[in-house]
């Protein structure tokens, strides 16, 4: 394994629309796409974080349905930045609906934002995201922990 420089909390949301379409982001920093996601700050809460991400991302509002899981196993919770920086995340992901709002890149941390089938997924998908997305659609009453 590499050496890990930091450990970080995080949050990834998973939002299905009315067809069970994942939406998905693709990043800026690293090229690939993504369950919308990112980085508790400090005094927030880890729905609070999911809420702000999603509308910084997306531009959606949201209401947090339940929780899917936490993932921190390092296998694929430990992600190299282009810059060098090896980060190592325990995440926590969330099952959300979509409350208001409308769609569009609002950051310039994302390319493209659109919907994907769960079984037309694009190639250049970040690695641990599939994990999350079949556990979301698991339909499990329990949480993951991962």
């Amino acid at each position: 394994m590499n050496s890990i420089d930091e450990l970080k909390a995080g949050v990834a949301v998973i939002i299905l629309n009315g067809e069970k379409q994942v939406l998905l982001q693709k990043r800026a920093d690293v090229k690939l796409w993504c369950i919308p996601s990112g980085h508790i700050e400090i005094g927030e809460t880890v729905s609070e974080a999911a809420i702000r991400e999603v509308k910084e991302e997306t531009n959606l509002d949201i209401k947090i349905k339940k929780l899917i899981g936490v993932y921190s196993e390092p296998n694929s919770q430990v992600f190299a930045y282009p810059n060098g920086k090896v980060v190592h995340f325990i995440t926590t992901c969330f099952l959300a609906e979509i409350t208001g709002g409308e769609l569009r890149c609002n950051s310039n941390e994302s390319l493209e934002i659109k919907f994907f089938g769960p079984n037309n997924l694009p190639q250049d998908l970040l690695n641990m995201h599939p994990r999350w997305l079949k556990d979301a659609l698991a339909n499990s009453e329990s949480a993951f922990i991962r």
